[in-house]
This record gives structure tokens, sequence and C-alpha cells, in this order.
């Protein structure tokens, strides 16, 4: 089953998207599951991970509403305080609805860079450990070296990096996201996503410019460890589903129709639908 591991919601007038304006012209509106609908039956997705888009519980809530009236939601990633003094308390509640699969801090937002390095995060860490949950590493090229002390300290937590750690494409990937990466690789736990990718390119994207990202992640990863997303809606700003999906056979062609169906879906369910 194919598994698109990295989808969003949203409803504007819920009014905690901070980072959502009118700006950002073509994803400035509502979108829900009827908008995703047609996407995922045209290209024969089965289900969906839902992720966070707002720094608050009040939308993990929400999501896990839409899940549970929507058959192709699989599984929602959500958000709480990492902060709190009652994190444990929070994620034990969160994690009580099957829905929660993970949670994702929205780290490249947050204007302390060594934030994540914090060992005061260590309760939420293990909390996650302890329910089998997932952390979404919403992180940018500069974080990584702060994400490498979060494994070794949590070898057992389950990590997955969204958007390939946001390399910058469109001005040239720094020779440090390769070696960064490959550091990252070698902690077994972790996994990352071929997801955000066009958006890091700009409008003029084109499929070689996108390649030694995804042959590096090939390369460090292995395709056991790759999970794919659209990363619907925000793909809007640089391309649309279709080019994203198209993008994504010629990318992986190489591969063996079994390492293809491994990151377009088995992957996903393993990393995500097993806790």
């Amino acid at each position: 089953m194919q598994i698109d591991a990295h989808q969003h919601f949203w409803q504007l007038d819920r009014g905690d998207y901070d980072w959502l304006t009118p700006e950002l012209g073509p994803i400035y509106r509502d979108f829900l599951p009827t908008d995703l609908a047609p996407h995922i039956e045209a290209f024969h997705i089965g289900k969906t991970i839902l992720v966070q888009a707002a720094a608050t519980e009040a939308e993990t809530l929400f999501m896990l509403d839409l899940a549970e009236r929507t058959d192709f939601i699989a599984g929602v990633v959500g958000w709480t305080d990492f902060d709190s003094t009652l994190v444990e308390k929070n994620i034990a509640s969160l994690a009580s609805n099957d829905h929660l699969v993970g949670l994702r801090p929205m780290v490249q937002d947050i204007a302390d860079d060594d934030w994540l390095a914090s060992e005061s995060l260590a309760p939420a860490f293990q909390t996650m450990i302890a329910h089998g949950l997932v952390f979404d590493a919403l992180v940018l090229p500069r974080h990584l070296p702060r994400l490498f002390k979060v494994l070794e300290r949590h070898p057992e937590l389950r990590v997955v990096i969204d958007h390939a750690a946001k390399p910058t494409i469109r001005d040239g990937v720094e020779k440090q996201w390769f070696s960064n990466m490959k550091t990252v690789a070698s902690f077994p736990q972790v996994s990352c996503k071929i997801s955000g990718l066009i958006t890091e390119a700009g409008t003029d994207w084109t499929t070689d410019d996108l390649r030694p990202v995804t042959d590096h992640l090939l390369e460090t990863f292995g395709p056991d460890r790759l999970v794919w997303g659209s990363d619907w809606p925000v793909l809007n700003l640089a391309g649309n589903f279709q080019a994203w999906w198209e993008t994504t056979q010629e990318l992986l062609a190489s591969l063996s129709s079994e390492e293809r169906s491994r990151i377009l879906g088995e992957n996903a369910r393993q990393l995500y639908l097993t806790r």
C-alpha cells in the first residue's frame, strides 16, 4: 500500500497558524480532506500521515478529530510543548488516542538554535519512547549537529528527518549538508523523508536540481530508511501534486520495484503504524 507520509490540513479561521499569511497566496486558504482526496485517488495512495502545522495542542486535537472521521488518515503527527513542566502528562494524554503516531516541535522556527540539544528535553523524549511515538525532526541544516546530541542520548527514540533537513537546493547545496546527513544516517534509529524538496528548489526547479540530494539520501540511508511524502499543500508554492509524484518516479527509477515500494509505503507503515 502506498502511503503519503507527510501532508497537512488547515482551517484558517482556527487562528493559530502564525506562519500562514496572505503573502503565501496559493496556500492561503482552507485545505481539508475533500481537497486532497482527488490526488490520492489519482495516484493510488491508500493512507496518509497528517502532520501538524501549528504550535498548539488545539490543532493536534483538530487533526485527531479529522483522523477519526477520515478513512485515509492513518496517523497524526502532533505538537505539544516540550518545555512544559507537564510534558510527560501531556504526551501520555495525547498518546491515549491511537491515531497519534508522533510529535513535532517546530524546531526551524525556534529562535535558540541550541534548543534541540538541551538536556531539559529528556523527559519529553523519554515519554515519547515509552509510548512508541516518532520524533519528526523539522530541522534546518544548521540544526543537524544539535540533533546528533539527541540521537546519542536517546538511542531508542525513533526519529525521521522532515524534508531532508531542507537543503539549500535553490542556491546550491552546501557541502556540510552532505557530510552531516551522512553522520545522521549512521544512527540506525533515524529515517529521512523525501519530501519538501521542490519548495526548497524554487518555482523553476528541474528534476536534475533535486537528483544530487536524493542520490545522497539513497546512498546514505538506503531504500529501507527513506519515506516519501507529498508535503501537500505546501508543495503548491513550487508545483503541484502530480508534478512531484511524477518527479519522484524519475528520481527512484534506478531502484527495483520492491525498493520503490518500501520508500512509497512500507517504510512509512513500519515507522508510524506499528506502535
